[in-house]
């Protein structure tokens, strides 16, 4: 794979996110955007780590349900529990594609995400604004039967397109080639659980560029999935999801919170 001219001056959202996990893989630019938004929003890094909680189980309901293929876009840095660490617990025979515009997250894919050898990784260093790259891809085509159900994988990763209207595009040519049966995992970050103070301070952040996500309601989220059967308890905070332990504490934002939900394609 050729990869592009790594700029670490420049904030990445998978080296910021692997930042407030506890990873390693994060520069200076990685940090202080971290930090800045962790003061204006204390919640977040928290958050963070309960969308990844959010991403085990969703992975593991729709293995359990019988998928086998998963396309994860957006992937991130690794971290434990990958897509097909979780999916190959379930079955071994699992495969899994993971696209990510981080030439940094590509290396490191294919250094250490080595799954069960009676499944299949690949790696795909793409952009999600460009489905039709993804899709048509070799080493998708190579992985995956898309004649058969497939997970689609957007977990915090549409928020980065700031355009409603593309967002709308990209999915819907992402869900519309997927046989019946597949599911989309989705988490994208909200105001709707914050007061007028904390939509003004959010507002201010993402109009000075302090913040690249670009939250959304649950009722635009839901426009982007119709004709989707929704799992319960539909679009949720992330946390709420099926959580593994429904009487332990879980995080509550009143500022920018993150909602997750998985859906059914009948």
């Amino acid at each position: 794979m050729e990869h592009t001219r790594i700029d670490t001056s420049v904030p990445h959202p998978a080296r910021r996110y692997s930042y407030w996990l506890g990873g390693k893989d994060h520069f200076a630019a990685d940090r202080e955007s971290g930090d800045a938004i962790a003061r204006a929003f204390p919640a977040v890094v928290e958050l963070a780590r309960a969308n990844r909680a959010f991403l085990r189980r969703a992975v593991r309901y729709v293995a359990e349900a019988g998928v086998r293929q998963f396309l994860d876009i957006g992937t991130g840095l690794p971290a434990p529990d990958n897509t097909h660490e979780v999916a190959q617990r379930v079955s071994a025979d699992a495969r899994v594609v993971y696209v990510d515009n981080d030439p940094i997250v590509m290396m490191h894919a294919q250094a250490l995400l080595v799954g069960d050898p009676r499944g299949r990784t690949a790696y795909i260093e793409a952009d999600i604004r460009e489905p039709a790259v993804i899709l048509e891809h070799k080493e998708l085509r190579d992985t995956l039967d898309l004649a058969q159900p497939v997970a689609l994988l957007l977990v915090t990763t549409l928020h980065f397109v700031h355009d409603d209207a593309q967002v709308a595009d990209i999915t819907r040519q992402l869900i519309e080639p997927l046989a019946p049966g597949s599911f989309v995992v989705l988490s994208h970050g909200t105001m709707d659980f914050s007061n007028a103070e904390g939509i003004e301070a959010y507002e201010r952040m993402f109009a000075a560029r302090g913040t690249d996500v670009r939250a959304r309601s649950r009722a635009v989220l839901a426009g982007y999935l119709r004709g989707l059967e929704l799992v319960e308890p539909g679009i949720v905070p992330v946390a709420d999801w099926h959580p593994e332990d429904p009487d332990a504490p879980r995080p509550v934002s009143q500022d920018l919170g993150i909602v997750g939900v998985v859906a059914r394609k009948p």
